[in-house]
This record gives structure tokens, sequence and C-alpha cells, in this order.
């Protein structure tokens, strides 16, 4: 087949949860289909990271990506639109103006566009089947259910309601959904009952670029992999280092946390981050600082989806701790590939156990790259995804015959 794929994110390099789901996906069908790739980017891409996807692609199209701005006047207009707000203001003429204008020179078979940002230029193209890849309505809705005061329930309550009814319209052009999980599906179906051109395609890792000797785990160390600059991660890190921290270093005092990625314009001050935390900042490379870790936790509190940092981990054979809402979506039994805890003292003493008994970290590590092996590596998901997109594209041709 031939592929149009539009990105919000240009996948490399695959250093963020987009962008590594992006890439990968790309790279397993552009074994026996041509890629092309739009995508949106936020800087201006470099000669290395367009060669890096040059095997992948037979052509590679970029526009610059206009953040959010709730503060400018096409987001103040917004307030009077039935679309969400940012919807409105990061609307790209260029990219509209590239889809256009590439269409009228070639043909494609299908188009993917990933993520919602990306949906309404694939509309564009009404002759050819649509495919809407990776909608994730749960961040927004618990943004609105974690509200407390009326004013604040009233703002994130209207926000989700325009969320639903544009999910809703969008939907209903397009001819193939993906989610990249089951609550994620059961979500969908609230909104839109009766859906069914839908397909549950996860993430994943390559196991192969997980094996080797990236180290011991050094003892008593704790890592969160996730950069705060993402809201469910700084969440995570309130929650973690007001309340279950302390009570790890209380019972084993030289216990140490450290956390990966940017922290650009993140509020730091509000996290306690003195007696044993360290923040690494980028790492390139984030697979030997997890390896060389005792346990990975994972205490998430909201955010969707199957998480990167869990699987990640586990291919790495580093085990993992995490809350139920971290693990949601992955299909680990808790006790034998993962623990699990909400609470902060139940959170706490999963940890403690873990760092104190070596046969159960190794239990974890064992069964954890089992899950990972059976589950998750991208050659299976990968497969899922075309399977799913050579159907919707005979679905279409079927339709259009009649």
């Amino acid at each position: 087949m031939r592929i149009l794929f539009i990105s919000r994110w240009f996948p490399y390099p695959p250093d963020n949860g987009s962008r590594i789901r992006v890439f990968n996906l790309i790279k397993y069908l552009s074994r026996r289909h041509e890629i092309a790739l739009f995508s949106f980017a936020g800087e201006a891409i470099s000669s290395v990271r367009l060669a890096a996807l040059e095997p992948y692609c037979c052509c590679i199209h970029t526009v610059p990506y206009r953040e959010f701005s709730p503060t400018r006047l096409r987001a103040l207009l917004g307030f009077f639109s039935t679309r969400p707000r940012s919807v409105i203001d990061t609307y790209s003429k260029e990219m509209q103006t590239l889809i256009e204008r590439v269409h009228t020179d070639r043909s494609f078979d299908i188009v993917v566009a990933s993520q919602i940002e990306s949906v309404p230029y694939a509309l564009l193209l009404n002759s050819i089947p649509r495919v809407f890849e990776e909608l994730e309505l749960a961040v927004i809705r618990e943004q609105f259910t974690w509200q407390r005061t009326f004013m604040r329930r009233t703002r994130y309550g209207l926000t989700w309601w325009k969320q639903q009814q544009y999910v809703l319209r969008l939907l209903r052009q397009v001819d193939g959904c993906t989610v990249v999980s089951e609550p994620e599906r059961a979500l969908l179906h609230k909104v839109l009952p009766g859906f069914h051109r839908l397909a549950v395609i996860p993430n994943g890792v390559n196991l192969q670029e997980y094996e080797g000797d990236w180290g011991s785990p050094a003892p008593n160390t704790l890592i969160f992999p996730g950069a705060l600059t993402y809201r469910a991660n700084f969440d995570a890190m309130d929650f973690f280092l007001k309340a279950v921290f302390p009570l790890i270093r209380a019972r084993w005092h030289s216990a140490t946390l450290y956390i990966t990625g940017h922290t650009n314009g993140v509020p730091l001050h509000r996290l306690p981050l003195n007696g044993g935390v360290t923040l690494t900042g980028y790492l390139a490379d984030v697979r030997p600082t997890v390896a060389q870790s005792q346990v990975c936790v994972a205490p998430l509190l909201t955010g969707g989806g199957t998480r990167f940092k869990i699987l990640e981990a586990m291919a790495l054979g580093t085990p993992v701790v995490s809350t139920s809402k971290g693990a949601e979506g992955l299909e680990a039994t808790p006790g034998e590939d993962i623990l699990i805890a909400d609470e902060p003292t139940d959170f706490a003493d999963a940890v403690l156990r873990l760092l104190s008994n070596e046969s159960l970290r190794a239990k974890l590590a064992a069964n954890g790259r089992k899950l990972v092996r059976k589950r998750y590596e991208w050659d299976r998901i990968g497969k899922k995804l075309e399977r799913f997109l050579c159907r919707v594209v005979e679905t279409h041709a079927e339709v259009e015959s009649q």
C-alpha cells in the first residue's frame, strides 16, 4: 500500500512516548508498504534526523507546530466555538496547503493520522480511507473528574464536553480508529456506543535493543524515567516525593531516587527535592540508568495508554512498583510481573520489599521480560496495525464498488 502518515511529532529521535510509537510503527509498516511522512516539528529538523528516517519513508515533509497559547486571539475566540480551543489555535494552514498540494501530485491507498491534532488534515482527503491512530480520551476526562471546586468543575466540564463533541464529529468521518488499551476502548464506547471500526494497538518495545550488559544495579537505587514537563509525570512525583519517599527514607536511609528527563519550565520549587533525590536532566539514552537501578517506580495518578516507562523497565529487567493507574492497560499480573500499590504506605512497603528481597527482584525481572516478549514487542504490534489498515482499505473498496 501507499500510506500517507501524518504525525503530530517528528518521530526521530524516538525519545518520548509519542515519538517512540510513531517511529516504530513507521519502521514496521515500511517493510512492505511505501510511507510518505508529513510531520509537524517543534524546531528545525537537522539533516541527521532526516537521514535516520529516510530508510523507512519515500518522502518526508515537515511544517512548524505552533504550541497552544490560551491568551492568543484565536484561542480566546475559541470560547465561543463548540470545537476545543486548542484545535482552533494550533490549526496549521501550512499543513493544509501541503496536504492539498501533494495529494494532487500522487495517489495514496490510505492516510493514517497520528493523534487528534493530525486528523483534520486527513479529512481533507475525502477520496481515500482515513484512520485516526491513537485516540486518547482519558487525560481530559480525568482533568474534569479530579476537580473539586464549582468553578473548576465548570471550566473543565466544558472542556470535556467540547472534546467529546469534537471526537464524535471526527469518528463519524474516519474509516477506522485505534486506541492503545482496553480502558481507552471502553471510554470511547461510552462517547460513541456502537463504533466498531476500532482496534486496540498497544505501545511496545524492541527487546533486542534492551539486550546486553548495561551494568549491575546499584544498591538502594530507585528510578522514575519520565520528564516532569509532562503533567502526569509531575503529579506522580508530587505525590511520591511528598507522601511516599519520606516513608521509604525513614526505614531505608540510603535509598536514592533518580528522576530523568527535561525540567524546562517545571515549577521545581513545588517539589521536595532534597534528601536522596537526583534530577539527571535529559538523557540521550536512558537504558543504562534504568538497568542500573534496583526498582523502577511508576506512581502515576492520571493519564492513559500503556506506559513506555514500565515496558522499558521490564525489558531491562528492572522490577516495577506502580499504582493501579500507572499499570492500567497492561496485561500484567500483580505479584508476578509487577507490584501494585495505591496508598502511600502500601507503595512504600512494596518498594522496601524489593530493596530487601533479591529473589523477589529476580522473579519480577524475569517475569516482566517474558511478558514484554509475549505481548509488547513492536513486531507483534506492527503486524496487528498492518492487518487493521488492510482491512480498512478492503472495506472502503467494497463500499465504493456498491
